[in-house]
């Protein structure tokens, strides 16, 4: 992806605030759990918080929480769902905050935004010594069949990189930290959590419809893409009828910081 590709994706989520809220899953508390496992203490910032869906687990499991989003829509809306959290507008790149002053920075679904050219340096001056870097991902589990075939079915926009198992590994596998801040760091760590989510065939496609390659694409092309999608949830016996569970895995990239 170039710059001008980020850019454009990255800025689209602002437009579907409100669905985004409603429809994007949450995190599996263990995947968090892990995440967070040898942070030095509970300040954690939730880096691109988007609406707050990686800032609810943090507060269930009692982080001392801090959340920058550039996006002002989706600032809003985590503002309106946690008013009692220190939500900032601000970004990777420029983090409104100072040195040593978090535990933790965690990225929910984010992490792939980041010019980490930049972003590497700021991430490293908030993070106090021995501090964690994490990145989750909720991904869809198309080792199971039928989620296989909605990942055929849907295209890259609706079901792309990252957001299948093997195509996570293969896409995280390397922080990418800029050679300024690498050696403050120790070797990237990866773990992968059962997930799932509530959904029915009307919900799960909303749910698509916020992804990002979804967003930017021609009115007439996404419609057409949803209507594939619609059909094809309408013909399996797992999602035609009902609610049934979106069977997922929340996977984690996690770096701890070694000196500075």
């Amino acid at each position: 992806m170039d710059g001008q590709d980020r850019r454009v994706l990255g800025s689209s989520f602002g437009s579907a605030a409100g669905a985004y809220a409603e429809h994007r899953p949450h995190y599996a508390r263990a995947a968090v759990q892990w995440a967070l496992q040898y942070a030095p203490g509970p300040r954690v910032l939730d880096l691109g918080a988007g609406t707050g869906k990686l800032t609810a687990t943090l507060l269930e499991l009692g982080m001392n929480v801090v959340a920058v989003e550039p996006d002002p829509a989706m600032l809003t809306e985590l503002r309106r769902a946690f008013p009692d959290v220190h939500a900032l507008s601000g970004s990777a790149e420029a983090i409104p905050l100072q040195d040593d002053s978090v535990d933790a920075v965690v990225a929910g679904n984010a992490m792939h935004w980041f010019h980490m050219d930049t972003a590497g340096p700021e991430i490293a001056r908030v993070l106090a010594p021995t501090g964690i870097l994490a990145g989750l991902w909720n991904v869809m589990d198309d080792r199971v069949d039928w989620v296989d075939g909605l990942a055929q079915i849907s295209g890259s926009a609706a079901i792309g990189p990252r957001d299948t198992p093997d195509s996570w590994r293969i896409e995280t596998a390397d922080l990418h930290l800029p050679r300024s801040v690498a050696a403050q760091f120790g070797s990237p760590e990866q773990a992968e959590f059962p997930h799932g989510q509530r959904r029915t065939a009307d919900s799960l496609v909303a749910t698509l419809a916020t992804r990002a390659g979804m967003l930017v694409m021609p009115e007439q092309q996404r419609q057409a893409t949803l209507g594939r999608i619609r059909t094809y949830l309408a013909t399996r016996s797992e999602t035609a009828d009902e609610e049934f569970t979106l069977p997922m895995l929340t996977c984690v990239l996690r770096v701890r910081r070694i000196s500075r």
